[in-house]
């Protein structure tokens, strides 16, 4: 009898070990699940940004989660990539084609967008700006309405598409070019 128990006993406990482990791998049940954005550019060329999405949860997010004028990793748990498979001009400056992180320095009237080298690191803390590619301008503005789910997406534009980034009450935009 006794021995059934243990075995029964160690049965239970790697079982719930699997689900654990198994729950955890399953990003989608994460707070913060994960997210993409993909614009379509000519020639069979793209760009891919794959983030994780915060929710605001009545918290004041720009100025008190995510301070002004400091690095800010543009989602949440790992870092936000951006793959191009094409040459571009993000704000005027020259992007070749390759993977990359994205970081941005929020501010009330515009904000910056940190396109990094570095690549492969959880989101924080920010590489440096020795591993910068580049840091640009982006539009800062409201948006129409609460944005609960920290958002990245892409508008088509006539010569490219336009990065869009969006949460609480905040919207940040640059345009993006093939070369």
């Amino acid at each position: 009898m006794r021995k059934s128990l243990i075995i029964g006993s160690a049965v239970v406990i790697v079982a719930a070990a699997a689900f654990t482990v198994r729950a955890q791998q399953d990003k989608s049940k994460r707070p913060s699940p994960p997210a993409s954005a993909k614009c379509d550019l000519p020639a069979g060329k793209s760009i891919t940004v794959d983030y994780s999405s915060p929710r605001a949860k009545g918290r004041k997010i720009f100025g008190g989660l995510v301070p002004y004028g400091e690095v800010w990793r543009a989602g949440a748990n790992e870092a936000t990539t951006f793959v191009t498979t094409a040459d571009l001009m993000v704000g005027g400056e020259h992007v070749a084609a390759g993977k990359y992180t994205l970081f941005t320095i929020p501010e009330k009237d515009k904000w910056t967008l940190i396109i990094s080298k570095k690549t492969g690191e959880w989101g924080i803390p920010y590489p440096g700006q020795a591993d910068d590619l580049l840091r640009v301008d982006m539009k800062a503005g409201a948006t129409s309405g609460p944005v609960e789910n920290f958002t990245i997406g892409f508008d088509k534009s006539a010569n490219g598409c336009t990065l869009r980034m969006e949460w609480e009450n905040t919207k940040a935009t640059i345009d993006i070019a093939p070369m």
